[in-house]
């Protein structure tokens, strides 16, 4: 949990720009559409620009040089490749200079099931993968998919996975209530991991208001869409 030194009203626009993980995930997207976006993202100076693995050669032009850098989502939106196909994702993409961190779906399926050691298990190898190369890696949970007991349940397999951070959502979930990176799961988090590991929320951050929220108290990261971003950061289009 970051320790604040003063309030998100109060930060300036790069500060708060440097919260958001720039989400350009969207399978239909063109070549075109995602460069921009990939531009967009490093001209306001986000974290980075999360984007599929399959683009990082086409993206990583436009964040050489800059403050923004990549960070690949691995095994999206799913989660449910094995563990070796997870591990060579994470490898190819880590590799890269200009990727800051690499996401990675838990298998929210396991976890449901109960499996929480071998979920655990699961994302010790991801998260070897992505350190041996020096990367931070978060891990997805897909939170709406789950009930609390087993929100906190698998925020410790994270957590004793040695991932870096924990994160709320893939954003294309279908077929259950969507809260995403609500307030009150994103204090679940907090409460569960402690100083273990950080926290990333994203699904449902489509306010400035919500995200200023956020940053108050005290998360680290968050995943914001392309059309909200400039909503969140208050910039007139």
């Amino acid at each position: 949990m970051k320790k604040l030194t003063k309030k998100a009203a109060d930060m300036t626009l790069a500060e708060l720009a440097s919260y958001i993980d720039y989400s350009v995930l969207k399978p239909e997207f063109t070549e075109q559409e995602i460069i921009d976006l990939t531009k967009d993202g490093v001209k306001l100076g986000c974290a980075t620009i999360c984007i599929n693995p399959g683009y990082m050669d086409l993206c990583e032009p436009y964040v050489k040089g800059s403050k923004t850098m990549l960070c690949p989502v691995t095994d999206f939106p799913f989660g449910t490749s094995s563990t070796a196909s997870k591990v060579a994702q994470i490898e190819l993409v880590a590799k890269y200079d200009t990727v800051k961190e690499v996401d990675v779906v838990a298998n929210f399926g396991l976890i449901r099931s109960g499996k929480y050691d071998e979920v655990t298990k699961d994302l010790k190898a991801c998260a070897e993968a992505a350190h041996k190369y020096g990367r931070e890696i978060k891990a997805i949970l897909e939170t709406d998919a789950l009930t609390e007991e087993q929100i906190r349940k698998a925020c410790h397999c994270v957590a004793d996975a040695g991932v870096d951070f924990v994160k709320t959502s893939t954003g294309f979930l279908t077929g259950h209530e969507l809260k995403g990176a609500a307030p009150e799961v994103i204090q679940i988090l907090m409460d569960e991991v402690g100083d273990q590991c950080k926290v990333k929320g994203s699904g449902c951050i489509r306010s400035r208001e919500h995200f200023l929220k956020l940053i108050d108290m005290g998360i680290d990261r968050m995943g914001v869409g392309y059309k909200s971003v400039p909503v969140v950061l208050n910039l007139k289009k």
